[in-house]
């Protein structure tokens, strides 16, 4: 059995695509660049701001130059800070499998490429009585998702070891990130991606539901 989860923040704990499509669309519209459906942001997040003003901007473009990514960002955590809150919730049978994690002394943390503040204010404003380990969002200095930093410094941070820890993510990403930080990785059908994403990344194992994912922590090696 595991000692340490680490999850991913959207698409694994929460749906927050909503609440992310509109605060890009409204940002990029404000320059002058197409919106896209909610829809079509599930291929689009999930590799921190950066890369998603990169994609939902249509880069490259002549018109998408870095002074209007720098405006397209302040535009964006202006109007998120407002509104990540409108839409964005758990999914149903995460707040009982956090408990059910703590019941077990399981220890659980957050690895997001979503930034740091943000992360941490959600996870507070949802889960206030799941007493995550860890938050770690993109930060100044550390490497996003693939790269291990994230889950490396939440390991050394709390003192588990990569045997004891198993990684949870809905995307290719997360299988990476997990494989780069050589620990064990549980993949959720629900999410932002497909299963066959995961699939073609590597994952094994794969949820359908909280409830399955808890047996999976108790028995993955």
């Amino acid at each position: 059995m595991k000692k340490l989860c680490i999850f991913d923040l959207d698409g694994t704990l929460i749906d927050s695509l909503e609440d992310l499509a509109e605060a890009m669309n409204h940002a990029i519209a404000r320059q002058g660049f197409a919106v896209h459906s909610t829809d079509r942001y599930r291929m689009m997040v999930g590799s921190g701001l950066s890369v998603l003003t990169d994609r939902a901007a249509g880069a490259p473009d002549s018109r998408y130059t870095d002074a209007v990514k720098q405006e397209i960002v302040a535009d964006f955590n202006q109007y998120y800070t407002r509104h990540c809150l409108d839409h964005t919730k758990p999914y149903p049978g995460i707040p009982a499998l956090l408990e059910e994690l703590n019941r077990r002394s399981i220890a659980f943390a957050v690895n997001s490429n979503k930034p740091d503040a943000f992360s941490n204010r959600i996870v507070s404003a949802l889960f206030p009585k799941a007493p995550f380990s860890f938050v770690w969002g993109k930060r100044e200095g550390c490497e996003r998702k693939p790269s291990p930093d994230g889950a490396l410094g939440i390991m050394q941070g709390l003192g588990f070891r990569p045997e004891e820890t198993v990684y949870i993510g809905d995307s290719d990403v997360d299988v990476y990130t997990a494989a780069n930080a050589g620990i064990s990785f549980c993949g959720v059908r629900w999410g932002f991606r497909s299963p066959q994403e995961l699939i073609a990344a590597g994952a094994v194992h794969l949820a359908e539901s909280p409830e399955e994912l808890l047996q999976l922590i108790l028995t993955v090696d």
